[in-house]
C-alpha cells in the first residue's frame, strides 16, 4: 500500500522491532507531553519502541501567545503538527502516527459547542472505521502496552472520550485479528499526590508568572489512590518533559515545576506519571514499570540511551513514519 506523503512526522529510521513496545493514543498534540512525557522519554532512552498515535491536529485549540493568535483552523493544525514534531524530538520518540493520515479527523472543540457538529470532526467519526486505522498500527507494532484516557476522557473533552473509545475498540479488533495487547492502562493522578502538589503550588504561586492556580478538580484523571496501579518515575527526564511541553508553545506556558494552559491557571508538572491497569492482571502492589509481568522481555539493545532510533515501520492506516513534517 502506498504511503500518503503527508501522513506522518519524519523523525528517524525505523529499527527492527524492539523487545518492549509501548503504544499511546492521544487526542491532540500536547496531550502526550502533559500526560506521558516523562514516561515516553524514559522508555525511549531505555531502548523501548515508543509509538504515539495522535487523532487530530488540534485545530480548535485556544492559542496563548498573542503573536500566534492569527492561527486558526487548518493553519493552526499545521503549526501544531510542527510543535508535535519538536516535542517528540525533545522526548527522543521517532514513531509518531496521525490517525488515518494528517487531517483525516478534525478537532471537535469543547463539549457542547457548534464544532461538535462538524461531520469531519473526531466526535462524529464512526468508531469502527477510526479503530480500523489504529488496528493497522497495532498489528504492525504489536505493542505489549497501550496507554490512553479513561471513559470520561480525563475531563470530558469529546476528542478525549472518542480517543478512548477508538483505542479500546481497536484493541478488541486487533485481538480478533491475532494480536491481543497484554496490558491496557488509563492515565491517572492519585488524589493524595495532586493535593500535596497543589499545596506546594499555593506557597510558590507569588513567584510564578501565573496570577491564579488551578485546583485538584481541574486536573484530568485524578482518582482515589487505591485505583492507581502503576507509578513510572520519570524524574531523570524532567528536563525532556519540560522541553516537550515548551515545544507546544501555542497551548502551554511552562515555569518549572508548574505550567498553565490557555486559561492561565497554574498547575503542577508531574514527572512521576501514574496509571491504572484496566486490562491485564492487576498487581497486588503498585508497579513501577508498565511492562511488569510481561513474559519474554530481555534488556533492549538500545537501553544505554539509543533514543534517536526508536520507531516502527510504516502503516498507511494511521499515518506512519516516513512522510515529511
Amino acid at each position: 500500500m502506498t504511503q500518503p506523503p503527508s501522513a506522518s512526522l519524519q523523525l528517524g529510521e525505523p529499527p527492527a522491532r524492539r523487545d518492549r513496545r509501548l503504544l499511546l493514543v492521544h487526542a491532540h498534540p500536547d496531550d502526550e507531553s502533559i500526560n506521558n512525557g516523562a514516561t515516553m522519554a524514559r522508555y525511549a532512552a531505555e531502548g523501548a519502541q515508543v509509538t504515539l498515535v495522535t487523532c487530530t491536529l488540534g485545530e480548535r485549540g485556544e492559542v496563548i501567545p498573542p503573536g500566534l493568535r492569527h492561527l486558526t483552523g487548518a493553519a493552526l493544525g499545521a503549526h501544531r503538527r510542527r510543535e508535535l514534531a519538536a516535542a517528540m524530538r525533545a522526548l527522543g520518540v521517532t514513531d509518531v502516527r496521525l490517525l488515518g493520515g494528517a487531517g483525516r479527523y478534525r478537532d471537535s472543540g469543547m463539549m457542547g459547542t457548534a464544532d461538535n457538529d462538524d461531520p469531519a470532526c473526531l466526535w462524529r467519526a464512526d468508531v469502527d472505521e477510526a479503530a480500523a486505522h489504529l488496528v493497522e498500527v497495532i498489528l504492525e507494532v504489536r505493542p505489549q502496552v497501550l496507554v490512553t484516557y479513561d471513559d470520561h476522557g480525563g475531563y470530558g473533552h469529546p476528542d478525549h472520550v472518542q480517543a478512548h473509545r477508538i483505542a479500546l475498540r481497536a484493541a478488541d479488533l486487533a485481538a480478533e485479528a491475532g494480536w491481543e495487547i497484554p496490558k491496557v492502562y488509563w492515565n491517572r493522578v492519585p488524589r493524595s499526590v495532586a493535593e500535596e502538589a497543589f499545596a506546594r503550588l499555593g506557597e510558590d504561586l507569588p513567584g510564578l508568572p501565573f496570577e491564579k492556580a488551578a485546583s485538584v478538580a481541574d486536573v484530568p484523571g485524578v482518582v482515589d489512590d487505591e485505583r492507581v496501579t502503576t507509578a513510572v518515575d520519570g524524574s531523570a527526564y524532567a528536563a525532556a518533559k519540560a522541553a516537550a511541553m515548551r515545544a507546544h508553545a501555542t497551548q502551554i506556558e511552562v515555569a518549572e515545576p508548574y505550567f498553565a494552559l490557555s486559561n492561565g491557571l497554574a498547575q503542577p508538572l508531574f514527572t512521576t506519571e501514574y496509571y491504572e491497569l484496566v486490562r491485564g492482571e492487576r498487581p497486588r502492589e503498585r508497579e513501577s514499570d508498565l511492562f511488569a509481568g510481561i513474559t519474554g522481555i530481555v534488556e533492549d539493545a538500545g537501553s544505554t540511551g539509543d533514543a534517536g532510533s526508536v520507531g516502527g515501520a510504516g502503516s498507511a492506516g494511521a499515518g506512519a513514519q516516513g512522510g515529511e513534517v
